[in-house]
């Protein structure tokens, strides 16, 4: 690698090798395309638009192409959260109740696997901190094993397409008994979701108003919001998953809607595209403020990426695998605290901070080295808890062994 500078302090050569990289994926089948961009020390160092927004249509990726960014939401909402904090309208130990009366003497399963109906009362409420942390009790149906996993999705359908309106999400959620007691453990869940609600209740207006009064319009995110409007559908990125069929990618999208949707997802839901993250995860990395505009406190930001699980929370595998090795989770962000451990996941300094999605989407806020990484595809896999085992044996994996190979060449680029 030779030692010519570019942008950012890179190694000029090593940025050179992601792009061929990401496009060996794209010609191989697993994936449909890539946005991916790479901001350091003030200025973009890089951006790759890599394969096509719409196979079909032939209809290439491109700078403003605009993707389901799915679980990229919870930083978003858990920041809402955090500036009422700020303003004293909530605090992380108060119980949600005083909100969400549809959480009151909630039940928890005797085994988190065994049947629905045979429960204990739960120990103490859920708090704003425990929704926070994903350690409230709650679950998602894919985190789920046996009978419980079966009622989410009966009572609320698929995870990631809701269609209730709120107030009867939240009532048939709170009917349903927790897997663990409150506090107890990290077990992934709707709990974002019932974070964003309680954030519109507080404030009286929808959560999608409330993101756009108070994050998207100060940072000039113009294109975020949890639908897409017909003026903007051409710039949209399709699902895709390979189908089990024909080894080939399939269309998977979901169908767009006339309007503002009743459902908001807060754990899920936004769409976005890599520019307009990228002024939020600069936000985050400026602990609170970017470009003059400062949404929170510095000891704000300080608090929210510091790891918060507890040494016996972090041995408990999750979604199958030894996630927490390297690292740790704080308030709605995942925090490198090891990057030796964490390297068979990714890359990233001590301190890194940032939260993946369903789709494939991944970004992450490096301080140590002043550096945000933005990665967006789509696609779309089976999520359950045993996705571990799926990831090892499944076919087309070259899909998802794409992120951790760009990781570790941007990482590379610095010349480390």
């Amino acid at each position: 690698m030779d030692g010519d500078q570019a942008n950012g302090g890179f190694v000029a050569a090593g940025l050179a090798q992601i792009p061929p990289a990401l496009q060996a994926v794209v010609d191989a089948g697993d994936l449909s395309g890539f946005v991916t961009l790479i901001w350091r020390k003030g200025e973009v160092a890089q951006v790759n638009t890599i394969g096509h927004r719409d196979v079909e249509a032939g209809l290439p990726m491109t700078r403003d192409t605009l993707f389901r960014i799915a679980s990229m939401t919870k930083p978003v909402t858990s920041i809402a959260a955090l500036m009422l904090w700020e303003e004293g309208k909530l605090k992380l130990d108060d119980p949600i109740t005083k909100w969400l009366p549809e959480f009151a003497d909630m039940r928890v399963l005797k085994d988190a696997a065994g049947p629905v109906d045979d429960t204990s009362p739960a120990p103490r409420a859920i708090t704003v901190e425990d929704l926070m942390t994903h350690r409230s009790g709650l679950a998602y149906a894919f985190t789920s094993v046996g009978p419980i996993g079966e009622a989410y999705e009966k009572a609320l359908g698929p995870p990631l397409a809701g269609h209730l309106a709120p107030d009867d999400w939240l009532a048939r959620l709170g009917s349903l008994p927790l897997s663990y007691a409150p506090g107890e453990r990290f077990h992934y869940s709707h709990a974002t979701e019932v974070l964003g609600f309680l954030v519109a209740r507080i404030e009286g207006k929808p959560l999608g108003q409330v993101l756009k009064d108070r994050i998207f319009a100060p940072l000039g995110m113009a294109d975020t919001d949890f639908w897409c409007p017909p003026e903007k559908r051409d710039r949209m990125a399709k699902l895709y998953r390979i189908d089990p069929q024909t080894d080939r990618l399939q269309d998977v999208s979901f169908p767009h809607v006339d309007s503002q949707p009743a459902f908001e997802a807060g754990g899920g839901g936004l769409i976005s595209t890599a520019d307009d993250y990228l002024k939020f995860a600069r936000m985050m990395l400026g602990q609170g403020e970017v470009d003059g505009v400062r949404l929170v406190k510095t000891s704000t930001l300080e608090t929210m990426t510091q790891n918060r699980l507890t040494e016996a929370q972090r041995q408990i595998p999750f979604m199958g695998i030894p996630f927490w090795l390297g690292q740790g989770f704080g308030l709605g962000v995942s925090t490198i605290t090891d990057p030796e451990k964490q390297a068979w996941m990714g890359a990233g300094s001590k301190g890194a901070f940032g939260w993946p999605g369903a789709f494939g989407t991944w970004w992450q806020a490096d301080p140590a080295q002043d550096m945000v990484v933005i990665y967006l595809i789509q696609n779309s896999m089976p999520l359950g808890p045993e996705l571990a085992a799926q990831l090892a044996t499944g076919q087309r994996m070259g899909g998802r062994a794409a992120l951790p190979v760009f990781q570790k060449m941007v990482y590379g680029a610095l010349g480390k």
